[in-house]
């Protein structure tokens, strides 16, 4: 090692375990917060995102989802793709759904013949209430009333984008039935069928898919919308551990479901515009990370400039005696890398210790998502 190297650790050691603590501690607690700086920012806003991309997988796609074709009303041959389903060692449960778009129309009894109908377009889906708690756990989003049960008739769980008093939002086009709460009966019309239903429940979703729709229990729907073949609209795998959307979704189209069904992983269901934002945040969060480490050096600069105009004596003293400049610039930069390191250090525990498992536990409620730290 060269003696340069050799002395200016020395005199860096030396400069540590003779530094204030207080002043030692508040510059590592300066290092700590800019570590944060870097990593929390970015990590929040990749985040934001990524809640969001895991509450769709959670609430609606779970790992991969079978629907139909663009041109095909619904998944041809289901009951055949549901036994091959069955044969998949990958999959640990899934749930099959009927979709159609319809009509809701609350107040009719006491609207008078001039006042304008309280109706909100929506898509109805009929669902195996068991099969669907299992894979998304939808009944965990109620909140008011109770999910359906497997022997109800003529009941319905809407989601709150439906429903003016959770999603007061005034938007041409865009209408919410008023005054609905739980037992109150409402008008469901798919094509030229009108059904009279009550309200069960009411669940509240981040998921747009979730929460613009309305459910009933399948055995009913099929008779609603006239489909008693078993083709269905949906059907959504949740895998075991030790599998890969990837690996099932390839083994789906492997053996030609492809031709009569679209088979995709949550990640291939995001819509374009959710991929977009997921760029775009992580460009800004990689910005933000890079304007904050050249904060960082200057921090370090800062904590390194004044600590040498305040030892100008010392410097002297060690300049007489024989110590070259070149050491002494080394012993700072081997204070600066301590300091640097043990900021880090502490910054990590913090991060990967305590902030992102509480956040995790305790998710951050954004409008749209809750978001996570990643």
């Amino acid at each position: 090692m060269p003696l340069n190297i050799r002395i200016g650790f020395f005199l860096a050691l030396r400069a540590l375990r003779r530094a204030s603590l207080w002043t030692t501690g508040l510059i590592i607690g300066v290092m700590v917060l800019t570590f944060l700086n870097l990593v929390v920012v970015s990590g929040i806003l990749v985040g934001l995102l990524q809640g969001a991309v895991d509450a769709v997988r959670t609430q609606y796609t779970s790992d991969v989802i079978i629907s139909s074709l663009s041109d095909k009303k619904y998944i041809e041959n289901s009951p055949n793709l549901i036994s091959l389903i069955d044969t998949l060692p990958q999959v640990s449960v899934y749930t099959s759904r009927y979709r159609e778009a319809g009509v809701l129309e609350a107040n009719y009894k006491t609207r008078k013949e001039t006042d304008k109908p309280n109706t909100a377009s929506a898509v109805l889906v009929g669902i195996n209430p068991v099969s669907e708690q299992a894979v998304t756990g939808i009944a965990g989003s109620i909140v008011e009333g109770e999910f359906l049960s497997p022997g109800d008739y003529d009941k319905v769980v809407i989601g709150g984008y439906l429903l003016k008093q959770y999603f007061p939002v005034e938007t041409p086009g865009f209408t919410t039935l008023e005054n609905v709460r739980i037992g109150t009966k409402i008008r469901m019309t798919v094509g030229a069928v009108v059904r009279e239903v009550t309200v069960k429940g009411i669940l509240k979703s981040k998921v747009d898919e979730v929460s613009m729709r309305a459910y009933m229990v399948d055995s009913q729907f099929r008779s609603l919308i006239g489909r008693n073949d078993g083709n269905v609209d949906e059907i959504a795998l949740k895998l075991s551990a030790d599998a890969t959307p990837e690996s099932v979704r390839d083994a789906l189209l492997a053996r030609g479901i492809g031709e009569r069904a679209k088979v995709q992983t949550y990640d291939d269901a995001q819509p374009k515009f959710l991929k977009d934002i997921i760029a775009t945040f992580n460009m800004l969060g990689t910005a933000f990370s890079s304007i904050g480490l050249v904060v960082a050096s200057i921090t370090i600069f800062i904590v390194v400039f004044i600590n040498a105009i305040t030892r100008r004596k010392f410097i002297g003293i060690l300049k007489g005696i024989g110590i070259t400049g070149r050491a002494i610039e080394i012993s700072y930069i081997f204070q600066s890398v301590f300091y640097a390191l043990v900021g880090s250090g502490l910054g990590l525990v913090l991060v990967y210790g305590f902030l992102v498992p509480f956040v995790a536990a305790h998710p951050i409620d954004f409008p749209f998502s809750d978001g996570i730290l990643v």
